[in-house]
């Protein structure tokens, strides 16, 4: 399935954005900031910052002040595939198609990259223009979501304890909602908090943010045993090779693409209340349960 129509409209306007907010590769000192750019730069989908523009859409047509959510979790992302990819981590030398960037830089310039990054995402939000208490709120989401608690970097850490043993299907959803589905579920938040919505709808978009979440990596998972490295843009059959817990690996292919199925069902059940506001982000929720890439 190709990208919706308005991915490339909205993938512009974030990559402005992104080198509007960036330092500039001449501002002291140039070599962490041309590292922090090669990676932020080195392609993507935008898929997270995407979300948040299109779920702020869908409360406020004017999304200016979505921009700043939606590039501090992309910097937030990008740091993690930094990291990830290092030798003490899953040791990739390939991302987006391009040399990772231990392996363009080292791991020294990398590790401060992922940190730069990191601290830039913070920064952003702290910046948008909106009220305090809305910048408090996002704040809060994005940086629970990045976390060790049902977050990122909890999910990374048993990601990696469970490499090379059988888990259960718990622990392997325990695993993608905090790993991957926590920082999804934050790019919606952030975009309805972000664009003033009710505590009600940021209830209500959290839960599609998630089941989004978890069925991008189900995808991921997927794709992970069903692509080459060429399509994927990055080292295919990794998961097996490092006995990863994936969702083929413990559900098998064909159930993985059924929880993938459900998972798109479930999301998109969320949308309801919304009609055609929310025409963009049903068609994100088709696209990622379709997708080939």
């Amino acid at each position: 399935m190709m990208l919706p129509a308005f991915f490339e409209e909205d993938r512009i306007a974030v990559d402005a954005s992104l080198g509007r907010l960036m330092p500039a590769e001449t501002m002291q000192p140039p070599s962490i900031h041309t590292a922090m750019r090669y990676s932020v730069f080195a392609g993507g989908k935008r898929i997270r910052p995407i979300l948040c523009l299109e779920t702020a859409r869908v409360f406020n047509p004017d999304v200016a002040a979505a921009h700043y959510p939606a590039c501090a979790i992309e910097f937030i992302h990008t740091y993690s595939l930094i990291h990830d990819d290092l030798p003490a981590l899953d040791n990739d030398d390939l991302r987006r198609g391009k040399p990772t960037s231990h392996k363009k830089f080292g791991e020294a310039a990398a590790i401060l990259a992922g940190d730069a990054l990191l601290t830039l995402a913070f920064e952003t939000i702290a910046a948008a223009p909106v009220d305090a208490n809305r910048r408090v709120a996002m704040l809060t989401e994005i940086s629970v979501a990045a976390g060790t608690i049902n977050g990122m970097v909890g999910g990374q850490v048993a990601d990696l304890e469970a490499e090379g043993k059988r888990i259960t299907p718990e622990a392997l959803e325990y695993i993608h909602r905090s790993k991957t589905a926590a920082l999804i579920r934050a790019s919606v938040s952030s975009g309805a908090l972000c664009a003033g919505a009710t505590p009600g709808d940021v209830t209500r978009l959290r839960n599609f943010g998630e089941s989004l979440g978890l069925l991008f990596q189900v995808t991921d998972d997927i794709l992970d045993v069903e692509e080459s490295s060429a399509a994927l843009g990055k080292t295919a059959g990794k998961d097996i090779a490092q006995q990863k817990a994936t969702y083929p690996a413990v559900h098998g292919l064909d159930r993985a693409h059924q929880i993938a199925n459900e998972l798109s069902a479930k999301a998109i059940v969320e949308l309801a209340p919304y009609g055609d506001r929310a025409s963009r982000l049903r068609e994100i929720a088709e696209y990622l349960v379709e997708r080939r890439t």
